[in-house]
């Protein structure tokens, strides 16, 4: 078994939701689930956007839009991990729900804190599998 193996499948859940990340789906593009409660929203390629920080992974989807209100984003924050000889891990992560407010005028016209955010833990597995 190689040693560098590298975690590929993502299933996590809170409280109030489920997340499922591939970052190189059977089909090669990443791949994002998001389900709350009766709402599932799946996500591809360009809809996924990932950035890696010093505090880990951020993967970010949008998942609601009212025209001239608000934009809401949720994101999953992935930590770092090492596989090693396993092909399966135990982990935390964190979902963050952000909601930006929008107006015609761009967010300058919107009075107060332009984004607010709701924050669940969130446990799963990482894993790696072969394709």
């Amino acid at each position: 078994m190689p040693t560098d193996n590298v975690a590929n499948l993502f299933e996590l859940q809170g409280e109030k939701l489920q997340v499922t990340y591939t970052p190189t789906s059977i089909a090669g593009q990443p791949l994002f689930t998001y389900t709350q409660g009766r709402k599932t929203l799946t996500f591809k390629k360009s809809e996924i956007r990932t950035t890696k920080s010093p505090i880990g992974t951020l993967v970010t989807v949008q998942i609601d839009a009212v025209a001239d209100q608000k934009i809401v984003f949720f994101s999953l924050l992935l930590p770092d991990l090492n596989l090693l000889q396993s092909t399966k891990l135990s982990i935390k992560a964190l979902g963050i729900t952000t909601t930006s407010k929008t107006s015609l005028g761009g967010p300058q016209l919107v009075k107060g804190a332009v984004q607010s955010y709701k924050t669940e833990p969130l446990s799963g597995t990482a894993r790696f599998v072969v394709s």
